[in-house]
């Protein structure tokens, strides 16, 4: 995929679950595609922070994007 992913233009189809200012944490509600694979995504991580950690489920598949300075993190049940 090409260009960067813009949340701003897929706000109503996704639904807020955490916004803290360096990450953001968005729901799936209408077929969103995932900006690494194309896929829906089930939930989508925007962070800002040179380091994250995070938990993920064993049976989860998750892709991860690298767009300019932010780094997308994307979980797919």
């Amino acid at each position: 995929m090409t260009g960067g992913f813009d949340v701003h233009e897929v706000r109503h189809r996704v639904k807020l679950l955490r916004d803290d200012g360096d990450t953001m944490l968005v729901e799936n509600r209408d077929g969103v595609a995932c900006p690494a694979c194309g896929d829906d995504f089930s939930q989508l991580l925007i962070s800002d922070r040179e380091a994250h950690s995070f938990d993920v489920d064993a049976g989860t598949r998750f892709c991860v994007r690298r767009d300019g300075d932010r780094l997308l993190v994307a979980t797919h049940e």
